[in-house]
């Protein structure tokens, strides 16, 4: 018996602060709810995002007073609807910020959180340079969100170039693995869909990939084009290059047929690495 859920991805503008970012992505909030969506996802940094020369440098707010995040609790509360903030700035003890996601259920509850991994460290070009680094405080632990709907990985923006990071939620039981992102138009257009392709065939599961679009204050541009892409490596939505509401049905139950036709996931093998000058000659 197929298992349907309405998805939606809410692709959202980078705003250089929590009011304009919730100005922006509340009345997409709420036509994705109109349409029928039982769970939203929102981009990377939705709460707000800037840079200051290489320096990522988004609004933060602890997360017991966390504007855009309350507010958004209570959309949540009001609507009964899910909600995924890809990730928000929360402060981290050390100066620095938090590159973490939220989970919100029907109630307005939080349900979970993930934070950001692996660190946008790159130099594009003599003028295109990105340290998150300097200015994020990474996280250390994976994380699957237990919904009604299904078990729900979180993996941020730059995650995606990790594919062991998808592979232990893929066998950890994730039929969904979402991987919000401000992804950069110079990677996006090179990387963006075969990345999440490959990684939704690799781990025969959905990969949910909401991206900002457009202008970055301070510097860059996001890519666009937020993903909803099959366990087969189809791609079911693409957001394109405007502001709006990316909206799929999806049925759960491809996972498990999927993985019945190719179950690679329960097929890796322990393997050491070896030189040709490790290797005796007999």
């Amino acid at each position: 018996m197929p298992r349907p859920l309405d998805i939606a991805c809410l692709q959202t503008r980078p705003m250089p602060d929590m009011g304009s970012a919730l100005d922006e992505a509340l009345p997409l909030a709420r036509s994705a709810v109109q349409a029928g969506a039982d769970i939203l996802f929102l981009p990377e940094y939705c709460g707000g995002l800037k840079t200051e020369g290489a320096a990522v440098t988004p609004p933060s707010a602890p997360q017991s007073d966390h504007l855009f995040l309350q507010e958004f609790q209570s959309f949540a509360r009001e609507k009964r609807v899910w909600v995924n903030l890809g990730s928000i700035a929360v402060d981290a003890p050390d100066g620095r910020v938090i590159n973490r996601g939220v989970m919100i259920d029907d109630q307005g509850a939080i349900r979970g959180t993930y934070d950001k991994i692996n660190m946008f460290d790159i130099q594009l070009s003599d003028t295109e340079v990105y340290r998150e680094s300097a200015y994020v405080s990474p996280g250390h632990r994976a994380v699957i969100h237990d919904t009604p709907f299904a078990r729900i990985g979180h993996t941020i923006c730059y995650d995606l170039r990790f594919p062991d990071l998808f592979r232990a939620l893929a066998q950890a039981g994730a039929e969904i693995i979402i991987c919000p992102a401000a992804f950069t138009r110079k990677t996006g257009e090179a990387h963006w869909h075969v990345l999440n392709r490959a990684r939704a065939i690799e781990n025969t599961c959905f990969v949910i990939s909401p991206c900002a679009i457009g202008p970055v204050p301070g510097g860059g541009e996001s890519y666009g084009h937020s993903l909803v892409v099959s366990p087969w490596g189809d791609v079911i939505s693409d957001g394109g290059t405007l502001p709006g509401v990316v909206q799929a049905r999806i049925d759960l139950d491809m996972v498990a047929e999927t993985a019945a036709r190719i179950p690679s996931l329960s097929h890796d093998r322990a393997f050491s690495l070896a030189s040709d000058t490790d290797r005796s000659v007999a």
